[in-house]
């Protein structure tokens, strides 16, 4: 059979119920002042669904049970409250994530085995659970798909979002993402939850395999503040709603899906770094010629972690010292002497040399919003990138306030 793929088009509006068969809502039931806390997603029909945790050792209630409910590799709905992380509460906050499970399938009239949980915010305070037992009957299929975004987040003050369109052998298909974090982000894939759906017909362990890698080059190469949380979760639906045939196999159908799947996890990516606490510019660091992908990132997350970085772009500095310093306070192996450094596009270091930019030139550049620190090592051919952002006072004041 002749595969029919076409260019990937990102939508004006994004919405995460836009994919067939998908629908999703978002309401305020009290775990937070005033904002929406709490809101699902949910599917026609059980989709193929994949997923990646958080690395950290202390491990939020609603992680380790998806853990479990997702190992068959069927998923028909995501239950997701924020305000509260049901984390470090001992056996009452695995009780509480299995009661939203229960809940939410009893509303929706599925298998319990079919619905995620996802949590985030405080760490340590137990779980409200007759409010969000309450709220979950106030949701609805058909309600306001566009509010599961904002229900989802805590310190954000965006929603990040994202849909793209294409088409596979004549049939048009769809994905959409969500995503929240803001703070606590230095993912090993922070807090950052992630939900992806789509009516690509693909099966679970492609659909596994395809996000597996895909983390290793978007979400895991955030970072805001260098610390991983205890709920990191990114899960896709897949329904197979688009009408085509099932992707089972390798094949240029199954990269060209991977390319999708690669673009809206990269914009929502961005979109987290871009939205880190306090900040007011995106730091986005590319290193390319280097020896491999995975020492291009790992390069360009150490430069884009680095707090002295951070704030040197906060200060309108271009202090490539210290952004030197961080290359080779790295675990890659770099010779200094023929790297090259420049920030947006204006040379600071040419073969491990200081070069004579200009001063007023510079000034402008780091006015930007956006910063891009391009890093080349002459050693090899392969890059890498990572996103983070810059580290201001408004950091400290938000997360002195954001307390128990």
């Amino acid at each position: 059979m002749t595969e029919l793929l076409s260019k990937i088009t990102q939508l004006d509006s994004a919405d995460i119920a836009k994919p067939i068969g998908f629908h999703a809502d978002g309401q305020h039931v009290g775990l937070k002042h005033k904002s929406k806390d709490l809101g699902w997603i949910f599917s026609d029909v059980p989709a193929a669904v994949a997923g990646v945790f958080t690395t950290n050792q202390v491990q939020a209630a609603p992680i380790k049970l998806d853990k479990e409910t997702i190992k068959d590799g069927l998923l028909q709905a995501i239950i997701v409250n924020s305000g509260n992380a049901n984390a470090v509460t001992g056996k009452i906050g695995h009780q509480h994530a299995k009661t939203m499970q229960q809940t939410a399938a009893d509303s929706l009239n599925i298998d319990p085995n079919l619905v995620a949980v996802a949590s985030t915010g405080i760490i340590g305070q137990v779980l409200p659970i007759d409010k969000v037992v309450n709220g979950i009957h106030q949701l609805h299929i058909a309600g306001d798909s566009k509010a599961f975004a904002h229900a989802i987040m805590t310190t954000d003050t965006v929603e990040k979002s994202i849909t793209v369109q294409s088409q596979i052998d004549g049939h048009t298909v769809t994905m959409s993402g969500v995503a929240k974090g803001s703070g606590m982000l230095h993912p090993n894939m922070a807090t950052m939850l992630g939900f992806i759906t789509t009516d690509v017909s693909i099966s679970p362990i492609l659909l596994q395999k395809a996000l597996s890698e895909d983390v290793e080059t978007s979400f895991n190469q955030i970072t805001i503040d260098g610390d991983t949380s205890t709920n990191d979760t990114v899960l896709v639906m897949a329904n197979g709603q688009a009408g085509h045939d099932e992707i089972i196999t390798a094949s240029s159908t199954y990269d060209h899906f991977k390319t999708m799947l690669h673009t809206v996890t990269t914009a929502l990516s961005i979109g987290i770094a871009s939205d880190g606490e306090g900040a007011t510019k995106l730091l986005a660091v590319t290193v390319k010629n280097s020896e491999s992908s995975l020492d291009a990132r790992m390069v360009a997350k150490k430069v884009v972690g680095s707090s002295l970085v951070k704030t040197a772009m906060f200060g309108k500095d271009p202090n490539w010292g210290r952004i030197i310093a961080a290359i080779g306070a790295s675990d890659v192996a770099v010779d200094p002497d023929i790297i090259d450094i420049s920030l947006n596009t204006i040379p600071v270091m040419t073969d491990g040399a200081p070069t004579d930019f200009n001063q007023e030139a510079m000034t402008e550049a780091l006015e930007q919003k956006k910063i891009a620190i391009d890093i080349d090592l002459h050693n090899g051919s392969a890059s890498g990138q990572a996103w983070g952002s810059d580290l201001t006072y408004d950091y400290v004041k938000i997360n002195a306030l954001y307390s128990t």
